[in-house]
């Protein structure tokens, strides 16, 4: 049988409600997606300014402007400029890895502490950059800023959120990300107009208001109960944490659960090589497909580069722009959608769901391309219209599911034990997968034109069938019972379920 398993939680339900400290304290951790989002939307926003590109593209800025002979795909296919974009991800890539310590060792807040002040770093030296080398050294920063906030804040909000709100709570982080991503087109939008061509240093400086909320947030943020056992033998004081966090004084259930984890998370001293171990399999071949599909998705096309596409298709700057702001909010309004649902309906039926209307648009999209334009020249107005419609569609599937559940779903299957190492391979495998299509896309767009999107949509086919075969429903259950779901999944039993008998009879005494 290939359906998901719902698996029961025994008759055990932790006690508690929803107070305004946890609400209050994953608002605050969510500051960490807005600052991830914010730079997605500036990077590809300050690429299609002119002044931008004269400045420190000037190769491409030519071509643009004057090389009447060159394709309409073509005309951004600069290796510097996907440069600028995707060394961001390479530095995640190898900070989440010291975020993973750090997360291990000193706490989720203490990651997402750091993660703020790099990036606001990072944003002041890209908005005073005189030269590319100032450029990049700020994308870098920034890329360390992304990487331990990446590693630590969906940690952060599923371990504070009661179970049967985790799946909306964490998936805040991608509808924080949407925010981001909204708020910088805005800003590029009018930051093109400002006269004397030095808008776009508005638009790369700006990103220090949310990385200096999250910093100054981070001071004021309490460390999940979880993490804190992981650095205390102090179980009174976790209890009363516990007892803030859930507002009620009986949570023995839910304590007795962390301090088991943690006992056998205590015990692994090497996190990343115990997570190869047979034992692991699911969660590691999850911490590695779920990121890796949820790139292959396609969403970077119109994440990164959504005004440069859009300039492709005919459109001017400023409707390059505007368009790349609709596309924003239709995201955030189908991932707070998400949001609402996910914790009745389930993660698999949403990932299903929004798999087929990606896939479906994709291949309209490329359809539509390849037989209304060519190398010269653009769409007309009706058509160009059309287009941005069945992108916005692409966009709100990607946000009721594949957006939010990327996140979602690594940071809530693993055990206490190997979770920081689980939580930096996902992220680390997101971040190497962002920069190969980052970096590759522009190339990729020139030479396969409009087949770019039948190549992303049979990926999008290829994860559809994934999640259906191969993904249970994790919905409802305790993070830390969540091992449970593989020892019934049809496939993934004959794997785990000979290492688990042991624990299948304790329980069940």
């Amino acid at each position: 049988m290939a359906e998901g398993l719902v698996v029961a939680n025994d008759g055990e339900e932790y006690h508690g409600k929803l107070t305004c400290f946890v609400l209050l304290a994953c608002m605050m951790a969510a500051m960490g997606g807005v600052i991830f989002g914010y730079d997605i939307g500036i990077s590809g926003g300050v690429t299609s300014m002119e002044p931008f590109l004269k400045k420190f593209f000037h190769d491409v800025y030519i071509k643009m402007k004057e090389d009447k002979e060159i394709s309409n795909y073509c005309k951004f296919d600069s290796e510097l400029l996907t440069s600028f974009t995707s060394s961001l991800y390479v530095a995640g890539l190898f900070a989440t890895f010291v975020a993973s310590s750090v997360t291990r060792a000193y706490g989720r807040k203490a990651s997402i502490l750091l993660g703020g002040a790099n990036f606001l770093a990072g944003a002041a030296l890209g908005g005073a950059a005189s030269n590319i080398y100032m450029l990049i050294i700020g994308r870098v920063l920034l890329g360390v800023g992304v990487g331990f906030a990446n590693q630590a804040v969906p940690l952060y909000l599923s371990e504070m959120a009661p179970s049967k709100y985790r799946g909306g709570f964490n998936n805040s982080f991608q509808l924080s990300v949407g925010i981001g991503v909204l708020i910088a087109n805005l800003i590029n939008y009018g930051t093109e107009k400002v006269k004397g061509g030095w808008g776009w240093r508005v638009s790369l400086v700006m990103a220090a208001v949310p990385a200096s909320i999250l910093t100054l947030g981070a001071l004021f943020l309490p460390d999940t109960p979880n993490s804190l056992i992981q650095r205390t033998d102090d179980h009174e004081k976790v209890k009363r944490l516990l007892q803030r966090v859930r507002g009620t004084d009986d949570v023995q259930a839910e304590l007795d659960d962390i301090i088991l984890a943690s006992e056998i998370s205590k015990t692994i001293k090497h996190p990343f090589k115990n997570i190869v171990q047979r034992k692991y399999r699911p969660q590691l071949v999850m911490s590695v497909a779920i990121p890796f599909f949820q790139q292959v998705t396609g969403i970077n096309v119109i994440a990164f580069y959504a005004p440069i596409l859009f300039r492709t298709i005919g459109l001017g700057v400023s409707a390059s722009l505007l368009s790349a702001v609709v596309t924003g909010a239709v995201g955030i309004v189908t991932t707070g959608l998400s949001m609402l649902i996910v914790d009745k309906v389930g993660r698999r039926g949403l990932l299903i769901f929004g798999g087929i209307q990606m896939f479906v648009t994709q291949m309209i999209v490329g359809g539509l391309m390849g037989a209304k334009l060519g190398d010269h020249g653009g769409l007309s107005k009706g058509w160009a219209f059309v287009i941005l419609v069945l992108i916005c569609t692409y966009v709100a599937g990607f946000g009721l599911s594949w957006g939010p559940l990327g996140w979602l779903i690594p940071s809530e299957i693993f055990p206490l034990e190997i979770r920081s190492a689980g939580q930096s391979i996902s992220v680390s495998v997101n971040f190497l997968f962002t920069f190969l299509v980052g970096q590759t896309f522009l190339a990729m767009l020139c030479h396969f034109k409009f087949g770019i999107f039948f190549f992303f949509g049979v990926w999008v086919a290829i994860m559809t069938a994934f999640v259906y075969f191969f993904l249970p429903e994790t919905k409802n259950l305790p993070i830390e019972k969540m091992d449970r779901v593989w020892r019934e999944h049809w496939f993934w039993k004959r794997i785990v379920g000979e290492n688990n008998e042991v624990i299948i009879k304790e329980e069940e005494g």
